[in-house]
């Protein structure tokens, strides 16, 4: 390890020993805001299956968040802080993401390609 990325790293810790210990430092906490979880999706157009399907949730859970019987904690409710601000991103990030992975593990599937002729005239 690089003598600098040493010292950031070493600098992190002390930052988040102090935060744990309540002193002062220099980190910054972001509080993500309470989410209405069908109005998220509703921003994607996907059914609940669909979008379950698409961001790695299980359906049970989505219900959950959107009936309000449960609430979408850690990166669930980060993913869904994204989703929110900029659906089309985070989709189509996530869907390069599993072409990468597919490509990665020898399993994509190639896209089938038909050849026709073309018929002359006369």
């Amino acid at each position: 390890m690089r003598k600098e990325h040493f010292e950031g790293t070493l600098s992190g810790l002390r930052d988040a020993i102090a935060q744990a210990k309540g002193e002062a430092n220099d980190l910054t906490i972001h509080e993500l805001p309470d989410l209405d979880v069908v109005a998220v999706r509703a921003k994607t157009r996907l059914s609940q299956g669909d979008f379950a399907r698409a961001f790695g949730v299980p359906l049970g859970t989505l219900q959950g968040w959107e009936q309000k019987r449960r609430r979408p904690e850690g990166p669930a409710r980060a993913l869904l802080t994204l989703i929110d601000h900029d659906p089309i991103s985070v989709v189509n990030t996530l869907a390069a993401a599993r072409i990468g992975a597919k490509r990665a593990a020898g399993t994509e599937r190639r896209p089938k390609v038909r050849m026709t002729r073309q018929r002359r005239a006369g």
